[in-house]
């Protein structure tokens, strides 16, 4: 299957799959940034304490973390299809249902729901599309997919930022539970991974829905496909008894325990640190921008709202950047650099005193061009670095620690904030743990550029 794969030229056939299972992330992420632009206006409907408002803010990302670690299992044993549609259903569900809440409890019940879904699929997309992929640029067509989240992202704070003033909290909540209908698409039109369905032993359906693949993309590109190329490789060095026991047990290994066994220990440390300390700043700063501006600043909701947009525009343009880099200057590079950069800017906020709102919207925007760049990226690099027996698993497993980097992001910045309305303290705390993740990735991170994905995980 990897060499059927490693043949296929890019044709309309990748991207039909790439726009519908794209449009379903787009809208997973639009739902997750809407919290933090109706918060503003739930606290004062509902006379929310600020331990109120931390909830609202993090009970969708304790959702989402253990909907990343349960849906990974599931992908690797029910399918990544399956596990991709039944997750958008839920979600789209929860939405609708939140537009009637009218108090907090139901309101932080559903938002926990919604969370497990959104944590859920995520990760399983990610799997899914660099199993479809070839090696060569890889990463250009795999972020150019990833896009559609920070894009997502960036719609949702655009439009919270013209519909929440005008509208209020409750349409922005219905606009983004229609797509839940997506399900239905994606089900008739995404086909199972053949590389999943080979491992788990399924060989005639793999056969077939590779068959069927290659007649679109055929199709697609109006010439037959090339022959189909097994590289043999390196002769492989001798191995002691030692290293053979080694290999044997990554291969036996199931579980979580599975991502603790010889090479997939050392990466899943790595990437988990990479995963925690990118999402903590992420989320720390954009999701109590808007507060910020608004009660620490005097500025009112729209401005408030806006400044805060631009923030999420520029992280966009990171994002761009990356997927039109990553396969030149290679992934740890990208993440050392981005996350430092974004380190880097995020202090000098802090030593400049961030004493205005001026101030504080020119150099969170320019840090988010690094870590939205650094965060996409780790959506490329961590399905690269597991081989598809547990590639779901490591995908959510690097989800779930992303969300813990959700949830202390805001709490921490909170706590600092609310402590003393001191920003520039914010800042200080918010570089130092980007730069901490510059120094694991560019220290200890492996490259995965333009190999295939069975030599970097066999």
């Amino acid at each position: 299957m990897a060499a059927r794969f490693e043949r296929l030229p890019a044709s309309r056939w990748h991207v039909t799959v790439r726009l519908v299972v794209g449009v379903v992330t787009f809208f997973e992420a639009f739902d997750q940034l809407l919290i933090a632009y109706a918060l503003p206006e739930l606290r004062q409907e509902w006379h929310l304490t600020d331990g109120d408002a931390t909830s609202v803010l993090t009970v969708g990302s304790v959702g989402m973390l253990i909907g990343a670690l349960l849906s990974g299992r599931l992908a690797d044993r029910f399918g990544r299809v399956r596990v991709i549609a039944y997750c958008v259903a839920a979600s789209g569900l929860a939405g609708l249902a939140l537009v009637a809440c009218t108090s907090l409890t139901p309101f932080l019940a559903l938002r926990f729901v919604q969370g497990l879904a959104i944590g859920g699929e995520v990760p399983v997309a990610a799997a899914f599309i660099s199993e479809i992929t070839r090696s060569f640029k890889r990463g250009r067509f795999v972020l150019l997919y990833e896009l559609v989240f920070p894009a997502g992202l960036t719609v949702g704070a655009l439009a919270a930022a013209w519909l929440v003033p005008a509208a209020g909290w409750r349409v922005m909540f219905a606009v983004a539970a229609v797509p839940g209908l997506l399900a239905f698409l994606v089900q008739r039109t995404v086909p199972e991974s053949p590389r999943w369905l080979a491992d788990r032993g399924r060989t005639a359906e793999a056969e077939a829905v590779m068959a069927e693949i290659e007649a679109k993309v055929s199709a697609a590109t109006g010439e037959p496909l090339p022959p189909v190329r097994h590289s043999p490789g390196p002769p492989a060095p001798p191995r002691s008894p030692t290293a053979k026991a080694a290999t044997e047990a990554e291969r036996t290994a199931t579980g979580l325990r599975s991502l603790f066994t010889g090479r997939y220990r050392r990466r899943t440390l790595v990437v988990g640190a990479i995963w925690f300390t990118g999402y903590f700043v992420n989320y720390g700063v954009t999701s109590w921008l808007p507060s910020i501006y608004k009660d620490g600043y005097g500025l009112t909701l729209s401005d408030a709202l806006l400044y805060s947009t631009v923030t999420s525009v520029a992280g966009l343009l990171g994002c761009l950047l990356v997927a039109l880099t990553v396969d030149i200057l290679g992934r740890r590079k990208i993440l050392a650099i981005f996350l430092g950069g974004s380190a880097a800017l995020l202090l000098t906020l802090a030593a400049l005193g961030a004493h205005s709102p001026a101030q504080v919207l020119i150099w969170t925007s320019l840090s988010a061009v690094g870590f939205f760049g650094s965060n996409i990226c780790l959506y490329l690099y961590t399905p690269e670095l597991y081989p598809t027996r547990m590639r779901a698993l490591g995908c959510s497993v690097g989800g779930a620690v992303n969300r813990l980097g959700v949830i202390l992001g805001p709490i921490l910045v909170g706590a600092v904030y609310n402590a003393g309305n001191d920003v520039a303290t914010v800042f200080v705390m918010l570089g130092a743990v980007a730069l901490a993740g510059a120094v694991v990735a560019g220290t200890l991170a492996e490259e995965t550029a333009n190999r295939p994905l069975e030599e970097i995980s066999p």
